[in-house]
């Protein structure tokens, strides 16, 4: 029985369940001694930001990494099947996926990577996603993204996330089952799906199947191209080269028609799936052979909202009876986190700052203000004294100063909010420079828009170096 959460009755909002103040209890998890876990009551249990046990935790990504390490580099699927793409730590926008995705029993599920990394509840996606795995073995299926590295997650927030939750033992425990992932898939003997996309190494399948995957990701290669590589950016997918550099994610290729035709035709597939960029829609139809002829790539994203600023739909692919359909969804309210799991503490310094800054401006002025006007004492031959004197000089731009930092130290706390939705965004977590002194309507532009967005966060899509 759970115990009572609020027993002083001091909650602000009463009428909304307080988290569970336990870890889902062992029972529970693994009701008259099941070998693996209740899905449905971890998944309930999360869904009340409930947390895990180490112990169970430990147990349900040691066994899953043994199930992953089953499986072949290259997977083989026939519909029914549900394709979703980057989840990125949005937990109750995955649950919306299992609504609308189909029964675990009678619909395969393939997940194209990037579970972790830019949302709060990527612990959550993870152990969900595995309990799922492990009861469905044969119809649930984990394909690696670029995010899925210790290079990506501890760029991002996922290691974070982990230290916050539970220790660096189980960071280390879900890398690991990272490195056990399948990297791609054949659907309906006519689809490839993979996260990124093809490389010019990659000449048939069996290259797929030949590649050591239990391992980080290199910076080069088949391996990484598979997990980073884009479509050319145009509509035609024209390029000057077959494979031409990456500019934007500072590695691997972006791969035009010719080179996807090539690779399709030499294979006998019809089209390329894959994930690994934000859609406005949530999906995109690379109509590169003329608009009657089928999409050679399709991209799938599966995370609403990204990032809680991109203003997108998520979408899924499903497969069924050999026709494919694409269904979109909008994003699911989530309980409030602070970027990087700050304490509260932190997150009000901001007030705090403004009122010392406050105190500070009114001392300066006031000095200002008596800066004394020039006078003449001949008699003790002393200096003359100018308002231009350099140390008045001094003093107003220190004035100056402090009424910048107050302007943007105001702003900061009247618009907390769209500020830290906008740290999401940018490398670092860094306001861009000099975008706090212009004030609320600059940083709610710089918000409202997904191509906006999507600039403020170009270099997010960067390989850290």
């Amino acid at each position: 029985m759970e115990p009572m959460l609020n027993p002083l009755n001091d909650r602000f909002l009463n009428d909304l369940p307080a988290p569970p103040g336990r870890p889902i209890s062992r029972d529970v998890l693994y009701p008259s001694g099941q070998f693996v876990p209740n899905w449905r009551a971890l998944q309930s249990h999360l869904h009340k930001e409930g947390r895990v046990s180490k112990a169970e935790c430990i147990e349900i990504i040691t066994q899953t990494t043994s199930l992953l390490m089953s499986e072949s580099n290259l997977l083989e699927l026939m519909d029914p099947v549900t394709i979703v793409g980057d989840i990125h730590g949005q937990f109750y926008d995955l649950l919306r996926v299992f609504e609308l995705g189909g029964n675990f029993d009678s619909t395969k599920y393939l997940f194209l990577g990037d579970y972790v990394d830019r949302g709060s509840f990527s612990i959550e996606v993870v152990l969900l996603l595995y309990a799922v795995k492990l009861n469905y073995p044969k119809t649930v299926f984990l394909l690696r993204g670029n995010h899925e590295c210790r290079q990506m997650s501890s760029f991002f927030n996922f290691r974070s996330e982990c230290l916050y939750k539970y220790d660096l033992e189980i960071y280390d425990l879900i890398m690991d089952s990272f490195d056990a992932m399948p990297i791609a898939c054949i659907v309906n003997n006519k689809f490839i799906g993979v996260h990124g996309g093809i490389s010019p190494e990659l000449n048939s399948l069996q290259d797929i199947i030949d590649l050591q995957r239990v391992t980080e990701p290199p910076r080069l290669g088949l391996f990484c191209d598979i997990l980073w590589s884009d479509p050319v950016d145009n509509d035609s997918g024209q390029s000057s080269e077959k494979f031409k550099s990456n500019d934007v994610r500072g590695c691997s290729y972006c791969y035009g028609s010719v080179a996807v035709n090539t690779f399709l035709k030499k294979n006998k597939l019809l089209s390329i799936i894959r994930a690994h960029e934000v859609q406005i829609d949530g999906y995109k139809m690379h109509k590169w052979n003329g608009s009657t002829g089928f999409p050679v790539v399709i991209t799938i994203f599966s995370a609403p909202n990204y990032c809680d600023v991109y203003n997108n739909k998520g979408a899924v692919v499903k497969f069924n009876n050999n026709v494919l359909n694409i269904q979109q969804y909008n994003y699911t309210v989530h309980p409030y986190i602070l970027p990087n799991f700050m304490d509260i503490f932190s997150w009000s310094i901001p007030f705090v700052i403004e009122k010392v800054l406050e105190m500070l401006y009114q001392i300066v002025k006031t000095n200002e203000e008596e800066t004394p006007v020039p006078v003449q004492v001949s008699e003790k031959k002393m200096p003359i004294v100018e308002f231009n004197h350099p140390k008045a000089e001094l003093l107003r731009n220190k004035v100056r100063a402090v009424s910048k930092m107050m302007k943007m130290l105001k702003t900061l706390r009247e618009d907390k909010e769209v500020i830290l939705q906008l740290k999401g965004l940018c490398p670092d977590n860094k306001i861009p420079k000099g975008l706090l002194q212009q004030g609320r309507d600059a940083i709610v532009g710089a918000v409202d828009s997904f191509h906006k967005a999507k600039e403020w966060d170009v270099e997010n899509e960067r390989r850290p170096k």
